[in-house]
């Protein structure tokens, strides 16, 4: 009776090492993530800016949100939509923004999931050609000067957008 348990477990043992040594899809590792995080508050701080800026993995779920002092009340919401959407779409939400407003039969992209935040101020992030997540950033005055933040996180840990 041992002999059959023996018998598979040696027959089976090449194939569970194979299965570990797969390769396991990219992902942003989260002290990656708070490097980036850190590096698009610091920007904009040194621009006078108090912003939250949100990462995202990319199935959604927040990594990081750090939130500057004073920076107001909605920021942290705006900048995980924006982080959100970014990651969702593999896109920077600012041309989202313009794809829709472009072509008004895509509006209902707005709809498409309550999270979604379409202002310029949310990038893609990419590790190589993998999409890894999301940033966004959310408080300064324009949502230009966000996604410019967002671009010295991304810098900050060699990823592209």
């Amino acid at each position: 009776m041992i002999r059959i348990p023996v018998l598979a477990a040696v027959l089976l043992a090449p194939f569970a090492a194979t299965a570990q040594d797969l390769p396991t899809a990219p992902y942003l590792p989260l002290d990656m993530a708070v490097k980036a995080a850190d590096a698009a508050v610091q920007a904009c701080a040194a621009e006078g800016h108090k912003v939250s800026v949100a990462i995202v993995a990319r199935d959604g779920a927040t990594k990081v949100m750090l939130k500057a002092d004073g920076s107001g009340p909605h920021t942290g919401s705006s900048a995980t939509g924006k982080a959100f959407t970014a990651a969702a779409m593999g896109r920077d939400t600012a041309g989202l923004a313009e794809f829709i407003a472009g072509k008004p039969a895509n509006d209902g992209l707005r709809d498409m999931d309550a999270r979604m935040v379409i202002q310029a101020g949310g990038l893609p992030i990419r590790m190589g050609e993998a999409l890894v997540g999301g940033i966004g950033v959310g408080g300064a005055p324009s949502g230009d000067i966000d996604a410019a933040c967002a671009v010295t996180g991304l810098s900050a840990i060699g990823a592209t957008q």
